[in-house]
């Protein structure tokens, strides 16, 4: 199993346990109030068909005592162990309670006068003995034929062991059954998101090839008319890329600075051959349309649609943190940091490399001419920086071919573009 794949199992698991956690209690709870909800349907059911209060018609807002008491007989021993009925004052009018409810009558909390208009339930724990029990209060409006509330009643029961049982029971199974549920949803998922996560590295590797091949036409279409850059782009790309991972980058702005430094010159492809490839000293002329190598390669990178990294090197990679370089003359970190990173490593690869027209320059020569450079052309704490590493990344430049750079480079761009 792949790290992605892994990583896919790991969270699906994870993901699908937070939710039988947390889904079971919430599905035991739900479960529950509706089993309880049920058995306060039914005992308001009951309890307007056997009130035998439906003589009282019309707007009548008077309920008699001999009704009320009727009423409150008819529903306590049965359905209730306790029945109430309240006139419309809220004063208590009738009463009934069977054996059991005159046990527990003195357990109950007291409460106001009644003047809810909609029917209602709560529960309350009564002690009987060793033994906790629940008893259910209902309550219940009672209306006439102008729907105004002429008397309330109220019932106690006090739930049997075996419904109690019955009512956990069945939540228990309903919770149980939402958290396995939910462990077979992710076992489910599992095999369709490493399914598309197959299908998003094929796309991905794709996409990255089609990057290298893009790039390196780019690049070899730049060699083709300086013969300086050769290898160049690999390798300070490369350099870049190491010094970009000490400082951090990750993600979408490691692949711009790759990118960018690889085609940091490709708006060579528009100056003139008699000024881009001239021997000698350019006029000043000359030197205002060689500069604008930087304007083209902007122009070039924002119409393929890069990463905004990427147009931050092409277009910056000529400035010096003291403001003397071109096109902006920007300063100090008003220079993107990948352009300042870059600005570095293109001078020290091409101090280091061989050129036709000189010989490579020491390591020791290289570092003192960046030091003379030091907050003038670079940044002093980027340089800091690459002083740490710069020796083994001479070393390692040093022993290795053309191809291997090549290979070098595709590897660690392999490392930041496609993952596992």
């Amino acid at each position: 199993m792949n790290s992605y794949r892994r990583k896919a199992a790991q969270r699906i698991a994870a993901a699908s346990m937070i939710l039988a956690i947390t889904g079971s209690p919430l599905a035991w709870l739900i479960s529950r109030e509706n089993a309880e909800e049920s058995i306060v349907a039914f005992a308001m059911e009951e309890s307007r068909r056997l009130l035998p209060l439906s003589n009282v018609s019309g707007s009548a807002t008077v309920l008699s005592r001999q009704q009320a008491q009727a009423g409150a007989d008819a529903l306590a021993g049965g359905i209730f162990d306790i029945a109430e009925i309240y006139d419309r004052h809220g004063n208590k009018i009738a009463e009934q309670l069977s054996p059991f409810g005159h046990r527990i009558e003195g357990m109950l909390p007291h409460h106001s006068r009644p003047s809810y208009t909609q029917p209602g339930y709560e529960n309350l724990p009564v002690q009987t003995g060793t033994e906790k029990q629940t008893a259910i209060r209902v309550m219940l409006p009672l209306f006439n034929q102008e729907q105004q509330v002429y008397a309330y009643f109220e019932g106690v029961r006090v739930l049997p062991a075996w419904q109690v049982a019955q009512i956990s029971t069945d939540a228990a199974i309903v919770a149980l059954m939402v958290a396995i549920a939910s462990l077979l949803t992710g076992l489910a998922i599992y095999p369709v998101v490493t399914y598309l996560s197959k299908e998003n590295a094929q796309k991905t590797k794709e996409l990255f090839e089609s990057h290298i091949s893009m790039m390196e036409a780019l690049g070899r279409a730049i060699a083709k008319r300086d013969s300086d850059t050769g290898s160049h782009n690999y390798r300070v790309a490369w350099l870049s890329a190491k010094l970009a991972e000490i400082l951090g980058f990750r993600g979408a702005r490691m692949q711009g600075l790759m990118i960018g430094s690889f085609l940091h010159d490709v708006g060579k492809i528009g100056i003139p051959d008699a000024i881009l490839l001239k021997p000698g000293k350019h006029t000043t002329e000359e030197t205002t349309i060689m500069r604008m190598h930087v304007t083209h390669g902007k122009e070039i990178v924002h119409g393929a649609g890069w990463l905004p990294s990427v147009a931050a090197v092409v277009e910056a990679h000529h400035e010096k943190w003291n403001g003397d370089g071109y096109p902006e003359g920007l300063h100090g970190e008003q220079i993107p940091l990948e352009a300042r990173i870059f600005a570095i490593m293109d001078v020290f690869d091409a101090l280091c490399s061989r050129r036709p027209y000189k010989e490579a320059f020491s390591f020791e020569q290289a570092m003192s001419i960046l030091e003379d450079g030091r907050g003038t052309h670079f940044d002093p704490d980027l340089l800091d920086h690459f002083l740490q590493i710069a020796r083994q990344l001479h070393q390692e430049l040093s022993s290795k071919t053309e191809d291997q750079i090549r290979d070098n480079f595709i590897e660690l761009m392999q490392l930041h573009f496609v993952r596992d």
